[in-house]
């Protein structure tokens, strides 16, 4: 094996195996390994798998698109919320013991106005909140209304 593989090598100074110099023809392996030319079936194949990426991101990239504009649909203008601005809590996901009220359909929607402490997110505000309300501090701008005086 080792002198099979010696006599393949090819050098770098003749550009040829050593087999190759003192017979004239290349080593026989029973196949052969090294073909010239370019193989044709592999350059097609190549071809359309690079058709078929430039198609199926050509189809997400439309489909991102279209969800884009279907969500955008929907979506509203933020309000732009400042510090020291009073907010009302909504009382929608809350639980009923948070609230101390027997029935559900007697609560307020919104309960005291609470001033903003920090804005974390554009959507997102931190509240001073009582430690008796129970409820984290952070919350979404879909949960509060501007207080008006």
């Amino acid at each position: 094996m080792a002198e099979f593989t010696f006599n393949n090598k090819v050098y770098t100074t003749t550009k040829m195996s050593l087999f190759q110099v003192n017979y004239g023809r290349e080593l026989r392996m029973g196949f052969d390994i090294r073909k010239k030319g370019k193989n044709e079936k592999v350059k097609e194949f190549a071809r359309e798998m690079k058709e078929r990426h430039e198609k199926a991101r050509a189809a997400l990239v439309k489909l991102q698109e279209e969800m884009k504009r279907q969500i955008d649909r929907s979506r509203k203008e933020v309000k732009e919320y400042r510090i020291g601005d009073k907010v009302l809590i909504s009382t929608k996901n809350f639980l009923m013991e948070l609230i101390k009220r027997v029935m559900k359909k007697l609560t307020e929607k919104l309960i005291e106005p609470y001033m903003i402490k920090k804005i974390v997110l554009e959507n997102i505000v931190k509240l001073e909140l009582p430690v008796l309300l129970r409820i984290y501090l952070v919350v979404n701008v879909k949960r509060i209304v501007k207080y008006k005086e």
